[in-house]
């Protein structure tokens, strides 16, 4: 439980806090309030159990703790919102030779800032967001940087065509309608192209194993330069430590190495209830749409956040947790348990063939928005919108598959939603042009025209010119 300042909220979003634009007002007031400064963490779940009636009644005993004293109180439902960055995942087993190394080691959580590694020899294993981050970052400071990477991985930019975020580009519905109609083999050179868009991953040893898994890629817009100047060297995985050295797969040496920090990412875990209300017999989380325990004798406990996609957070949890609760209160219906296990067996084939495990938390981010908002009741209706509203059907299709979306009608409409749709670019384009250019320095919408008709007809003067 955390206990919240007071803070005003702005008259145009009167349903403030069932609205994602919140966010944008919540950055803003923290920006010159520090409004994070004052949330307190006040209370710890100690425990969390089913009631001797729960077959019943669906309640739950959940154990609290706050100041030493420990408190149990009946609640009717139950959401957990830990996420998954929860646990360092520190894999020191799958390193031989790190019980001799004499030098620190540490996980990346416990990185904080830059001076601390100045005129330091640096190893960073792992390369996900994290690694990459912090392997740039030393690279201004530490005297060498390695990144060790087990099986590579693209890089993608935050800055996408024309500027823009790369999101706003790339998750549309457009590009998600591409990717279920075509054949796999054309999605996934398609899919390579536009990460080799940037740059040849293969000539910075970034390339990932398996190219046309649609893993999470990594955001980084200075990786590749950070590597072309020098201050961090990309090495393949470790094959063992030495007590001064990592001796890596390719035979290659770093030697004298001050610190290791391993950016292995985080792992998951409930120890406040039972593991077989949210595990299988495989030992594995399984949640049906990644958020009911199928096999619960009554709906009242959801877990919230434990997925991961190209989309924000945010928007989704959101999603998730308005499904949930009108489960809760039993104004939605799931499938019998027989059919939620039956769909969780196919969608995890599915998911080993899309990214490379079948236990993944990764999904596609417009198609599960669109099925969870879909049991809501706010689906965008795209065949009724290109009737009554074209111009908004145009920009919900090609354009940013933006929370706004799931506004537009059904429980928890916005009225201002249709109008953020379409604003988005400009009010995108309005936070980065702080000069303003005048008209004649800006490419002529005419000029692009005749440029992309002279290509043709450069053509076919070259085609008349052979003959």
């Amino acid at each position: 439980m955390m206990c919240y300042p007071d803070f005003p909220i702005p008259d145009e979003y009167p349903n403030f806090m069932h609205n994602t634009v919140f966010l944008e007002y919540l950055n803003l007031y923290a920006k010159h309030f520090d409004l994070f400064r004052n949330i307190k963490f006040k209370t710890a779940v100690v425990s969390i159990q089913k009631r001797s009636d729960f077959a019943v009644t669906g309640q739950w005993d959940v154990v609290t703790e706050d100041d030493g004293k420990q408190k149990s109180t009946i609640f009717d439902a139950v959401l957990v919102c830990t996420g998954h960055h929860v646990y360092p995942n520190l894999p020191l087993q799958s390193f031989p030779g790190i019980e001799k190394f004499k030098g620190k080691y540490m996980h990346n959580r416990d990185y904080k800032k830059p001076a601390d590694f100045a005129g330091k020899r640096v190893l960073v294993v792992g390369l996900g967001n994290s690694g990459a981050d912090i392997a740039v970052e030393l690279g201004r400071t530490a005297e060498k940087v390695i990144l060790s990477t087990r099986s590579g991985s693209w890089i993608m930019s935050r800055v996408w065509d024309d500027g823009y975020p790369w999101d706003m580009v790339y998750l549309t519905r457009y590009q998600s309608f591409l990717n279920s109609i075509l054949p796999r083999a054309i999605s996934d050179w398609l899919y390579e192209r536009m990460m080799e868009k940037r740059f040849n991953h293969s000539r910075y040893g970034l390339v990932p194993v398996n190219k046309s898994l649609r893993k999470e890629p990594v955001f980084n817009d200075d990786l590749a330069a950070s590597i072309t100047c020098g201050t961090v060297v990309v090495r393949p995985n470790i094959k063992r430590f030495t007590e001064t050295a990592a001796v890596f797969e390719d035979g290659s040496l770093m030697e004298n190495v001050d610190v290791v920090i391993f950016a292995t990412g985080y792992s998951y875990a409930y120890p406040f209830m039972d593991d077989a209300i949210v595990k299988n017999s495989k030992n594995k989380v399984s949640l049906y749409k990644g958020v009911f325990p199928p096999t619960l004798e009554k709906p009242t406990l959801a877990v919230i956040g434990l997925v991961q996609s190209l989309g924000g957070i945010p928007p989704t949890s959101d999603v998730q947790a308005r499904w949930a609760v009108r489960v809760i209160k039993g104004l939605r219906k799931l499938p019998p348990k027989e059919a939620m296990m039956n769909e969780l067996n196919e969608e995890e084939g599915e998911k080993k063939s899309w990214f490379g495990r079948s236990e993944t938390l990764s999904t596609d981010y417009v198609s599960y928005m669109d099925e969870l908002s879909s049991f809501i009741g706010c689906k965008p209706k795209l065949g009724l919108l290109f009737l009554t509203d074209p111009i908004l059907a145009w920009q919900v299709f090609f354009g940013p598959c933006s929370p706004y979306q799931f506004r537009l009608h059904g429980e928890g409409k916005w009225d201002g939603a249709r109008k953020a749709i379409l604003n988005q670019w400009n009010r995108t384009v309005a936070a980065t042009k702080m000069r303003v250019v005048s008209s004649h320095q800006e490419s002529s919408v005419i000029m692009m025209l005749l440029k992309f008709l002279l290509i043709p007809l450069l053509l076919f003067a070259v085609y008349v010119a052979w003959l």
